[in-house]
């Protein structure tokens, strides 16, 4: 094997490991889990710091808000678990008790924290169609 061919070689390993090391590294900060409350309550210690979005329901009567601030405290159920959660921010109009809520952020020991900008709230009822009513007047489809 000649000297120009070793060189090769040795480029080509380091540049491969250099590229491995890389996406790695890309990879691994960049990975978010989806999981519902009920998932993420069966083993919590598993999830502690990972990047997650959990999905559940907010509970009735639990959000509570520190006065003059965007301070937010509320709990996430799903299937009876319950998640306690806190966020700092803006909250979405739909957000209110019963909602179904995506939240993106950290489980730590104290409960979840909510990343920045990381509620996503919706209200089914509010988007589904309305039902025709007698009183509603009829379309008139014949010409003048």
């Amino acid at each position: 094997m000649s000297h120009k061919a070793v060189r090769i070689g040795i480029t080509s390993v380091v540049l491969a490991l250099a590229f491995s090391g890389l996406l790695w590294s890309t990879l691994s900060e960049g990975t978010e889990y989806y999981k519902h409350v009920d998932e993420v309550t069966v083993d919590p210690a598993m999830w502690e710091g990972k990047n997650l979005q959990v999905h559940g329901f907010i509970v009735d009567k639990s959000i509570m808000r520190r006065p003059d601030s965007l301070d937010w405290r509320f709990e996430i159920e799903n299937n009876g678990e319950v998640i306690q959660a806190e966020y700092s921010g803006i909250v979405p109009d739909t957000f209110t008790d019963g909602a179904e809520v995506v939240v993106k952020g950290q489980l730590g020991p104290e409960g979840f924290v909510v990343s920045p900008n990381g509620v996503m709230a919706k209200c089914p009822s509010k988007y589904e169609p309305m039902a025709a009513t007698a009183s509603t007047p009829a379309t008139n489809s014949g010409g003048r």
